[in-house]
């Protein structure tokens, strides 16, 4: 298993770059975000991969921030939806974008991405909106913001611990999420608090 690759930037083209570490290039294949966020040929970058293996083909994907890679590995467990497709979708949209828009229910915004109908879109919302707000998602939340944790300890705590698991699936730490949920109103439901902190993570990152 390849996590990560960390070393200077050799190629870089749209979709595709190429990462040299110790003295062997790794081809890439990302995003048009992931490409615009590196900087210029010859600089030192980090991408988070993901090792794609097929009958006929080894591929290696790589994406800037681990969000992004959690999207990537939840959209290809979409039935119908490649890697490729999914590299496309995520060169449309952020990660937040992404995943406000599962949350939402909004399948109509995946179809603006080339060769993504609308049977495909609606497989995308119906097969992840459970992964990101699914009750049964399990684990032990121990939160370190005193706002989050005040509000945990609440009658209607659990809604909130159960928003947090499920965004911690999509790649978003504890400390991005927990100050964001503590902030909210613990009386909405997981799902409305979902959409809530991830609307205004776009937020945020649209600035």
């Amino acid at each position: 298993m390849i996590y990560s690759v960390r070393g200077k930037l050799t190629v870089k083209e749209l979709g595709f770059v190429v990462i040299e570490c110790g003295g062997v290039g790794y081809g890439c294949k990302t995003s048009y975000n992931t490409v615009a966020r590196l900087g210029e040929v010859g600089g030192e970058e980090l991408l988070y991969t993901y090792l794609y293996v097929r009958e006929d083909a080894v591929e290696l994907f790589g994406f800037a921030t681990p969000q992004e890679l959690s999207c990537f590995k939840l959209l290809i467990s979409v039935s119908g939806v490649g890697p490729k497709a999914a590299t496309s979708i995520l060169s449309d949209v952020s990660p937040e974008q992404f995943a406000f828009l599962v949350a939402s229910g909004d399948s109509k915004a995946f179809t603006k991405t080339k060769g993504i109908g609308a049977k495909t879109a609606q497989r995308i919302v119906l097969e992840l909106k459970d992964k990101i707000s699914s009750e049964a998602i399990g684990g032990s939340i121990a939160a370190d913001a005193a706002d989050f944790a005040a509000v945990t300890s609440g009658p209607a705590g659990a809604a909130v611990t159960e928003a947090l698991e499920a965004l911690m699936v999509l790649g978003y730490s504890q400390g991005e999420a927990a100050p964001i949920l503590g902030k909210l109103d613990p009386a909405l439901s997981t799902q409305e608090l979902i959409k809530e902190t991830l609307r205004i993570m776009a937020a945020k990152n649209a600035r």
